[in-house]
């Protein structure tokens, strides 16, 4: 049965669409998402206001962040796990929880995103992030599949 309606979605995920590297894995998951099970949120559009849903942009910026319907906040390698498990793969998601790969996901994750901003070549200042994560953004776009799942 496919999801037709925005409160049917099982996570909420934040990403920030003007990152190349974190836009390329959101394509892939939303092409994986056939039954509208993750509802994407870009934190990049021009109408996003992260005042609507109670955070800063910096703190969205910081970290991968998602939303469940009960309103329970998520951040980091858990979110990616929520996401591969609404898409089908559980059994990765319970591989990530064992002790040692768990804390090694953990750890990486964090480097990243600590230096995300640097790896993909932006500068963000305020509520505006540099034309250059702009222009990645629009090159890619032809590999976005649908706006399905994203807010209007």
């Amino acid at each position: 049965m496919i999801a037709t309606n925005h409160n049917s979605y099982e996570i909420e995920v934040f990403f920030d669409g003007g990152c190349p590297l974190c836009l390329r894995e959101i394509n892939l998951l939303r092409r994986w998402d056939r039954h509208g099970r993750i509802r994407f949120t870009d934190i990049d559009a021009p109408d996003f206001a992260a005042v609507q849903v109670g955070k800063t942009y910096e703190e969205l910026m910081s970290e991968m962040q998602a939303r469940l319907p009960d309103g329970t906040w998520l951040r980091g390698v858990e979110v990616f796990r929520r996401m591969y498990a609404a898409v089908g793969f559980s059994p990765l998601v319970w591989l990530s929880r064992l002790p040692g790969i768990s804390q090694t996901l953990d750890w990486g994750y964090s480097v990243f995103a600590r230096n995300r901003l640097r790896l993909t070549g932006r500068r963000c200042t305020g509520e505006v992030c540099s034309l250059e994560g702009r222009l990645a953004r629009a090159r890619s776009k032809d590999e976005v599949p649908s706006s399905k799942g994203v807010r209007p």
